[in-house]
């Protein structure tokens, strides 16, 4: 997949979200700067989500209107919930997914009723080089946005902990470690070893370490310093 496949289709947003009685919309600061609208609290979960991992390079939303024959014989237009961009392996190519978001119970009972503009949407995609796919709650609330919201709070230190250079040079210099081992390779006598705890939350919040977010925080969580590349 080549970086410069989203050249194909002018993309944009192409509809705006307005209040809504039906579900609650609004706006997230991704990365604190491109404000994304979303209109359920599944696409803002979404979107708390996919913020945390390094490879995702842009969200957009609303971005295409993709026309479509539905079973009754009428055309009608669909616009997918996002396009995402995520930096491949090693940096070297961009791929892009088309995201659809609806709850598990709901896209289960209208499957057969939308199936029509989802086939649009996959074949749209391939033509375009990008991939299509719906996301409800079990691609979205698990254990992954669990540890991203416990890691909100350590956002907000008043100030950057002292010990936090240390800790980075440790992990670059001994590789991926454990608390316990960076507690060792850094001589934290034990009365401290709560702060440290503290300090590698907000580096991780920070995304200035990394771990496996998909399993529990806890003291074998395995950390190390990412590749920006």
């Amino acid at each position: 997949m080549s970086g410069n496949s989203c050249d194909k289709v002018l993309v944009q947003q192409v509809r705006k979200i307005g209040p809504t009685r039906r579900s609650v919309s609004g706006s997230y600061p991704f990365r604190g700067g491109q404000a994304i609208q979303y209109e359920s609290t599944l696409e803002r979960d979404f979107l708390i989500r996919h913020e945390f991992f390094l490879n995702v390079l842009e969200i957009i939303p609303q971005p295409v209107e993709i026309p479509f024959v539905a079973d009754n014989g009428r055309s009608y237009t669909y616009t997918p919930d996002f396009l995402m961009s995520l930096r491949g392996p090693h940096g070297s190519t961009i791929q892009r997914v088309l995201v659809e978001v609806k709850p598990q119970a709901l896209w289960k009972e209208n499957w057969r009723r939308w199936s029509a503009k989802w086939k649009a949407a996959r074949r749209f995609a391939q033509q375009q080089g990008w991939s299509f796919r719906i996301f409800d709650e079990s691609r979205i609330r698990d254990q992954v946005l669990d540890n991203i919201r416990f890691l909100e709070r350590y956002k907000r230190l008043s100030e950057r902990p002292k010990q936090s250079d240390t800790l980075m040079h440790a992990l670059r210099s001994e590789g991926p470690s454990t608390l316990p081992a960076l507690f060792s390779c850094c001589s934290v006598a034990e009365d401290d070893h709560r702060a440290w705890t503290v300090m590698a939350w907000h580096l991780l919040a920070m995304r200035l370490i990394d771990c496996d977010i998909s399993k529990s925080l806890d003291r074998t969580t395995i950390f190390w310093v990412p590749s920006h590349e």
